[in-house]
């Protein structure tokens, strides 16, 4: 049992009362394996289905194969969308989703699908239009021969919706496989 008593305006937090139970609890959550964090697995599991995903549809759409594309940023889905949202639902089936850590996820999930959408896309155009003008440049010129700038960064808003729909489908699929191999 934690014991807390306010004494001359300072706050006394004695935690050598815990139940037994509580710190058993703790101890096997410490034991708990990288390899069976559920949020972590949905987390990459989504990354890998999102980074798949454009790899098969390149080679659909163009018959050969790029293998940048398997870690590569932008296109359809966001990979970035689909891993933050995997893990902040994934986060809120095990902790719950009245929870401090929830709501620590979804906030960062949010910033990153907003930053996916705005300054990353907005620096993937710029560096489209930078590539034109560096080609348009006379040889002779210093920054002629310059290695172009990376143009696909960001993404679309229906790319991060995709992305954040698969994420929240994976930790929701993880969720019933685990709930169905315990029950």
């Amino acid at each position: 049992m934690v014991e807390m008593r306010v004494t001359s305006g300072t706050l006394i937090h004695n935690t050598s009362t815990l139940l037994p139970s509580s710190s058993s609890s703790m101890s096997s959550s410490s034991s708990s394996s990288i390899f069976t964090n559920y949020p972590l697995i949905c987390s990459f599991l989504a990354f890998s289905i999102a980074q798949s995903i454009k790899f098969f549809t390149s080679w659909y759409k163009e018959r050969q194969w790029d293998i940048k594309l398997l870690l590569g940023s932008g296109g359809m889905p966001s990979s970035h969308s689909a891993t933050v949202a995997a893990l902040t639902a994934a986060i809120g089936f095990q902790e719950g989703f009245g929870g401090a850590l929830f709501a620590t996820a979804l906030i960062l999930a949010c910033i990153v699908m907003y930053d996916a959408t705005g300054v990353r896309l907005q620096a993937g155009r710029q560096a489209e239009v930078l590539n034109q003008i560096v080609c348009e440049l006379p040889a002779e010129h210093p920054l002629a021969e310059s290695i172009p700038l990376r143009e696909l960064l960001g993404h679309t808003p229906p790319q991060v919706i995709a992305g954040g729909l698969l994420g929240v489908i994976t930790a929701v699929v993880g969720h019933l496989v685990i709930t169905l191999a315990i029950g």
